[in-house]
């Protein structure tokens, strides 16, 4: 369980920095074989490197996926009071000319962290950058908006800094929310006569309770908004860190709570990556056929849930049963059916019933008669084209200037999904397609995620034909728990049991980004191991949550009614975002 070092991808540019950074400003760090390219920028490089990464044609790296913060003190050893560098950032980079990824890492000193914003060049660090403010206190110079974000306004302190503590606890009053300022703003359209500001959740239907939007109306027409999440957040990434790798587990169930299964796959991956160890292909084969049905779910509870919100009722139904009928299926498989905790590192946690193959068949079979009638449903409804035709437009370049992925960039005309372009789980075994809409508006997110139930079953039925025989979790006892008989009889299967459990998995140290395809886009885990049995930093990169930071510029000279129907389509899952 050793990490080898393997030549960086991104040395296919290396001459071109050289050229662009002749002073050795920017340069091409070895990486292990299971990571992404690495490139180590100076601070006063930083910014220049980022455009030039963004708009050279030979790097193109137009999507920013995440910024990753990380307080080194504790595994480099305690900065001096000379203020040597403590905290290192990671811009997290795609490029969807090129299919490459890239990390661009910068290191920062102890005393007043700080970085020019990346604002201009990619406007999706807008909100990665107030997250990476208010949890780990980095501050961007000329950020147009640098206020907490995930914590409230009464909050004192950063969370994620190694040297605070996890059980501190700051009182939230009414002082402590978002004050907008929106009453202030000017720069409104010529034709605004007189305006009102709208309060529009937490507490409103159709935000469920977990996200507040503060617009200002001009009649029902919105020319301004403001939006404030953090109603849920629970800081999934400090709990991290005082808990096992294995631990972490059920804390993913709590991400996107609507598809589960492949939150719980795609961290497990991660750590399977750094340990550099393959799970039996019946584990794969069974977390690729459940992280699909989920897949469906995900999106049959965002078209029903969302047409609930623009006044049909009778889809709910119909996409509700579907869901059902799957979480039928994920309880027989673990015994839960929402928090399935099915996942584990090095496979599953036990094998799937002895039916499993044929209940697949006809839950597919009854899954797509569902998907029908919701087509029949919808598809041709005047009133849902009414609704969704021509609102809540997103252009393919805002798309990527936002840092969208799946479903919703692929309405906008990127075609980028992680199972095809990047295949894991033997995806690349399988025919699909990926479902691709130009007009980027809210029917075309809809009819996006319809194709994509279509495909899923594709898939499920594949990989169900020929699902393998065989264990469903690796038999190396430094990573799972020993069979019992073993642990009763063996010494060393007692000494592997105690070991997991109370020391939990050692992963060498290292990092690493791993990405799947969650049901709203490229779900990232970025794990940095200090060799220990607990995660040092364990940073989620939540597909909804620039879907989110995007949702106040997408509805200005829209209605209020197209708001609700957009704050549907994008499909926001309140777990994923304040994590």
């Amino acid at each position: 369980m050793s990490a080898t070092l393997a030549p960086s991808a991104g040395v296919t540019f290396a001459p071109v920095l050289e050229r662009a950074f002749p002073d050795g400003a920017v340069r091409v760090e070895p990486r292990p074989a299971h990571d992404v390219p690495t490139l180590v920028a100076t601070a006063e490089a930083f910014p220049a490197a980022a455009r030039f990464l963004r708009d050279d044609p030979s790097t193109s790296f137009d999507l920013l996926l995440d910024l990753v913060a990380v307080d080194r003190s504790r595994l480099d050893g305690p900065p001096s009071c000379r203020g040597e560098e403590r905290f290192q950032l990671n811009a997290l980079l795609y490029s969807t000319k090129r299919n490459e990824h890239l990390r661009l890492r910068v290191a920062l000193p102890a005393t007043d962290p700080r970085l020019p914003t990346l604002v201009e060049t990619w406007p999706a660090s807008n909100w990665f950058e107030r997250e990476a403010w208010d949890l780990m206190g980095i501050r961007f110079d000329g950020h147009p908006n640098l206020a907490r974000l995930l914590t409230h306004n009464g909050f004192v302190g950063h969370a994620l800094r190694k040297d605070y503590e996890a059980g501190q606890r700051w009182l939230c009053t009414d002082e402590d929310v978002l004050q907008t300022r929106l009453a202030a703003k000017t720069d409104l359209p010529e034709d605004v006569f007189e305006t009102t500001t709208l309060n529009f959740g937490p507490s409103h239907p159709a935000t469920h309770g977990t996200l507040r939007i503060v617009v200002r109306l001009d009649g029902e027409r919105v020319v301004a908004a403001e939006s404030e999440c953090g109603y849920l957040h629970r800081c999934f990434e400090k709990m991290s860190e005082t808990h096992t790798y294995t631990q972490v587990i059920p804390y993913t169930d709590r991400l996107n709570y609507c598809s589960p299964m492949i939150n719980g796959a795609g961290y497990a991956r991660a750590v399977e990556q750094m340990l550099g160890i393959e799970i039996p292909p019946r584990a794969r084969a069974v977390r690729v056929v459940l992280s699909e049905f989920s897949r469906i779910m995900d999106h049959m509870v965002c078209i029903g849930a969302n047409l609930v919100d623009v006044g049909g009722l009778t889809t709910f139904w119909y996409s509700y049963q579907a869901r059902e009928e799957i979480y039928s299926l994920l309880e027989a498989c673990c015994g839960a059916r929402l928090t399935s905790s099915y996942a584990r590192i090095g496979g599953l946690s036990m094998d799937v019933p002895a039916n499993f193959v044929e209940w697949c068949r006809s839950l597919s079979r009854s899954v797509r008669d569902r998907i029908d009638e919701v087509d029949t449903l919808l598809t041709k409804n005047r009133i849902l084209h009414k609704r969704m035709m021509g609102t809540g437009v997103v252009t393919k370049e805002q798309a990527i200037a936002w840092g969208f992925t799946g479903p919703c960039l692929r309405a906008s005309g990127v075609g980028y999904d992680v199972r095809k372009d990047k295949p894991y789980d033997g995806y690349d075994e399988v025919d699909f397609d990926v479902p691709v809409a130009t007009a980027g508006d809210n029917f075309s997110r809809f009819h996006v995620r319809m194709e994509e139930m279509r495909q899923s079953l594709r898939i499920i039925e594949q990989v169900v034909s020929r699902l393998p025989g065989g264990p469903v979790v690796s038999d190396d006892y430094r990573v799972v728990l020993p069979p019992k008989e073993m642990v009763y009889n063996e010494m060393e299967g007692l000494i592997f049991h105690f070991k997991n459990v109370f020391e939990g998995i050692q992963v060498p140290a290292g990092e690493v980004y791993s990405f799947t395809e969650g049901a709203n886009g490229e779900l990232g885990y970025s794990i940095v191991s200090d060799g220990s049995g607990r995660p040092y930093r364990v940073k989620v990169r939540p597909p909804c949550f620039p879907l989110f930071a995007a949702f106040e510029k997408i509805v200005v000279g829209g209605l209020v009614s197209d708001a609700v129907a957009t704050l549907g389509t994008l499909n926001i899952i309140a777990g994923e975002l304040d994590r």
